[in-house]
């Protein structure tokens, strides 16, 4: 009798959707284990917006959350961008609103926007340059203007005016719930069961978290870091799925995570539902040509300053 073939698995499936499709998958250091493992590129919000610039494949699956599959669509109108899970939007950038930022830019008029990257597409029409956690110091000291409207992030503004000292900067009233939720009290915890551990943490984190912390740094940024360390042991403050990377790419080190740093958003994107945009290529992230167009010169003018970290 001739063998059944067993059944593909979704990975398997993907992998030939992928081929099929002429598809390439992006996916956020955030992403589970499991769709980090199928991307063709990692990586954090800088990253991805670099090579989605450079993506010849005719489809993007974006693996993240909703603004970062929107930047993709601006920086590559003409491919299809399929985003697995709509509902998985970042609530930092709903946090930030087009009519909002419009009006603080009229009580400001002599400001400059500096929007970091977690925005949405038509909140990045308004402003005049964006930034990541990676290079925000960078983009805000490159500016020769003495006020800036930094959103939507204030925890990373107040980051910024740590070094940059000669400006105004006028912050927005929003956070990252995972970077927000991460309290003194578990970092001196873990510090104390480990006490060789080095302390990394994101800039999205509490003023009061980045001053316990022996380097801050963007995703990225930890994972050189790290390479470049002698060190063994390390608490990592960010979103716990970053360590699957790390230890992937430092086995011989070992790494703590802080207790619930958990986005529950970038967990909607599961293997199933990366299968199903692939064979639907579907959810398609639309935009129209006016929003494109004023939305990608923040973009292009954050990759041209390029990465501070």
């Amino acid at each position: 009798m001739p063998r059944i073939p067993e059944k593909m698995s979704e990975r398997e499936r993907i992998l030939e959707l992928k081929k099929e499709k002429n598809a390439v998958i992006l996916a956020h250091n955030y992403q589970r284990p499991e769709i980090q493992d199928l991307a063709d590129f990692v990586g954090d919000s800088l990253g991805l917006s670099i090579q989605a610039s450079k993506v010849e494949a005719e489809v993007i699956v974006f693996c993240g959350v909703d603004f970062m599959a929107e930047s993709a669509k601006i920086l590559n109108p003409q491919k299809i961008v399929v985003h697995p899970e709509p509902k998985a939007r970042c609530p930092m950038a709903a946090m930030c609103e087009l009519e909002g930022l419009i009006e603080i830019k009229r009580k400001y008029p002599s400001a400059k926007v500096v929007g970091y990257v977690n925005t949405t597409a038509a909140c990045k029409t308004e402003m005049d340059v964006c930034c990541t956690s990676s290079n925000a110091v960078k983009v805000v000291s490159s500016l020769h203007d003495k006020e800036i409207i930094f959103v939507p992030d204030e925890n990373l503004g107040r980051y910024v005016q740590r070094f940059v000292k000669d400006k105004n900067i006028i912050l927005w009233p929003g956070f990252c719930p995972t970077h927000n939720a991460i309290k003194p009290d578990q970092i001196k915890r873990l510090k104390k069961a480990h006490p060789d551990a080095v302390v990394i943490v994101h800039p999205e984190c509490r003023p009061e978290v980045i001053d316990l912390a022996d380097a801050v740094k963007s995703t990225e940024g930890m994972i050189k870091f790290v390479k470049a360390s002698d060190k063994r042991e390390f608490i990592i403050g960010t979103e716990k799925e970053l360590i699957y990377r790390l230890k992937k790419e430092n086995p011989e080190k070992i790494f703590y995570s802080i207790p619930g740093a958990i986005c529950p958003t970038m967990k909607m994107i599961t293997l199933s539902s990366v299968a199903k945009a692939l064979e639907n290529l579907a959810p398609r992230v639309e935009l129209d040509e006016e929003t494109i167009r004023k939305a990608k010169i923040p973009l292009e003018r954050m990759m041209e300053i390029g990465r501070g970290d």
